[in-house]
């Protein structure tokens, strides 16, 4: 169950910020002993992998901090952040952390099925992650996306951190998770409200 946990927190984090999962799994397996990858994942330790991912890291970091440019980027990781997403779950679930020190074979007869779930996760968070950036950059003139940008570059940290050593902490987050949903589509509704209002005052004038 730990190790569920451990893949499902990092394939959320990877809708935040693909890259940072999958960075921190490789640091972490490279240069310490937090973490064991599983032989088919060793890879992302390899150190032209994390040079690689820091690249894209930085231009990822600085793209989402800009109103409309931000957006562009979205489009594009509506692909990257679920491939990233299927990739940390299933590194994740199978790996040896210090949490589980005896790793289950839960997955190990059907080994696609913790990429799809990674996948499916990765991209129900960045859709909610798409949907409520305009309603930040709407609301501050987009100086909220710089703000918003920083506060889910330090989510997706938090949450690949707690997910290799605290997984059960996983659960607090998914509760976080549906409440976020629940005030973004208020927040909508009540936008569109404000609208209807507002065309029907013009309409009066």
């Amino acid at each position: 169950m730990l190790e569920v946990l451990t893949g499902s927190g990092l394939a959320a984090s990877a809708g935040l910020n693909a890259y940072i999962p999958l960075m921190l799994m490789g640091l972490l397996a490279r240069y310490t002993n937090l973490i064991e990858l599983p032989g088919g994942w060793q890879w992302l330790g390899n150190g032209w992998v994390l040079l690689i991912l820091a690249v894209l890291l930085a231009v990822e970091v600085v793209a989402d901090k800009v109103p409309v440019v931000d957006h562009v980027n979205d489009m594009v990781q509506t692909v990257v952040r679920p491939t990233a997403g299927g990739l940390a779950f299933g590194a994740g679930s199978g790996s040896e952390t210090v949490t589980v020190s005896d790793p289950d074979t839960f997955f190990s007869t059907h080994q696609w099925v913790p990429v799809v779930v990674g996948v499916l996760i990765a991209l129900g968070v960045h859709l909610l992650k798409a949907a409520a950036r305009p309603v930040v950059n709407a609301t501050t003139a987009g100086f909220g996306a710089p703000v918003a940008s920083t506060a889910e570059d330090a989510t997706s940290v938090i949450m690949s951190v707690v997910a290799i050593l605290l997984p059960v902490l996983v659960l607090v987050f998914a509760v976080g998770l549906v409440a976020f949903v629940v005030w973004l589509f208020r927040r909508r509704k009540d936008r569109r409200r404000e609208r209807a209002a507002a065309r029907a005052a013009g309409f009066r004038v």
